[in-house]
């Protein structure tokens, strides 16, 4: 008996996860979708390069959030563990996101690269 108990609670926990998981991905959705209805905002100096570091310094600062709300709550100043977790997967999803952009600028570099010889 104790083992299937230890077994639903797994299986529980894997649910919310999923469904965490979820939510950060609708409202990662909705944000896009948000911005792409207003149109593409041109960065300061207008270049990739500045596009390129505002989404990393977003990132960066998703992670720190991440990092003070699980600080927070090991001592015990926030009690909302659905919060922390929200934000741990949402850096972790931005992250996510961010290394299949660099892994697509890497190959296509590549494969420009390829193209001159």
């Amino acid at each position: 008996m104790g083992a299937a108990q230890g077994s639903l609670q797994q299986v529980m926990a894997l649910r919310r996860q999923l469904v965490e998981q979820s939510d950060s991905l609708k409202t990662l959705r909705q944000a896009g979708a948000s911005e792409q209805a207003e149109g593409p905002r041109p960065a300061a100096g207008g270049g990739f390069a500045d596009t390129l570091q505002s989404t990393l310094d977003q990132v960066n600062q998703m992670q720190a959030r991440s990092e003070q709300m699980s600080t927070a709550y090991e001592r015990g100043e926030v009690t909302d563990i659905a919060q922390v977790m929200l934000a741990r997967q949402e850096a972790g999803v931005a992250f996510e996101a961010t290394l299949q952009v660099r892994n697509k600028l890497l190959s296509a570099y590549q494969d420009i690269m390829r193209m001159g010889v």
